[in-house]
């Protein structure tokens, strides 16, 4: 176990973001599907401890299955007394696809919806009328669909198509046209 799993001041020295004490009962699914039961006792968006005596090594991948949760795939990054700390890969990049069109840069704060979340405001940066940058408050996973509302105008979803550190490239499901993008962009400067 590393010496920041027992140390929550430490956590902050490793760049490891706070986990919320949880209880949720699961599975883990081993190679050749072999299933065995398992208790979540802190989460955060990065990993989770859990409680288990499941033969577990470090490195080892596995999917985890939280009950009405859904699945997840996990990787094993320590294993002591019936615990175990797993890390969640997380997916920077969805494979290069050309711009439909060219960004303009901006700097404007717009409010977000995450799907089951509340909204908070983010930054959003080189916007066009298929998408923009934004500086996310809390990591989205690349796929995720949101909910952005720029002032003055309609909702708009998107869905999540890269992340880098706390920004976050997102997609719009409709595209602007561009009488209404231009007006946004003369708002927006």
């Amino acid at each position: 176990m590393n010496w920041t799993a027992a140390n929550p001041a430490a956590r902050a020295l490793d760049g490891r973001a706070e986990r919320r004490s949880v209880r949720m009962d699961g599975h883990v699914m081993l190679a050749g599907g072999i299933t065995h039961e398992i208790t979540v006792t802190d989460l955060s968006y990065e990993g989770c401890g859990i409680e288990t005596n499941a033969p577990l090594e470090p490195g080892q991948a596995i999917k985890l299955s939280v009950l009405r949760r859904g699945a997840l795939d996990a990787e094993v990054r320590w294993v002591k007394d019936g615990k175990a700390g797993l890390g969640f890969p997380i997916k920077t990049e969805t494979p290069a696809q050309p711009r439909k069109s060219e960004r303009v840069s901006v700097a404007a704060e717009v409010w977000l919806r995450r799907m089951g979340k509340n909204a908070y405001q983010c930054r959003v940066f080189d916007l066009s009328p298929d998408g923009c940058k934004a500086e996310m408050i809390e990591r989205p996973l690349v796929g995720e669909r949101a909910v952005i509302r720029f002032a003055g105008i309609e909702p708009l979803e998107v869905q999540v198509r890269w992340v880098e550190g706390p920004q976050a490239g997102l997609s719009f499901e409709r595209s602007f046209h561009p009488a209404v993008f231009e007006l946004l962009i003369a708002r927006l400067r």
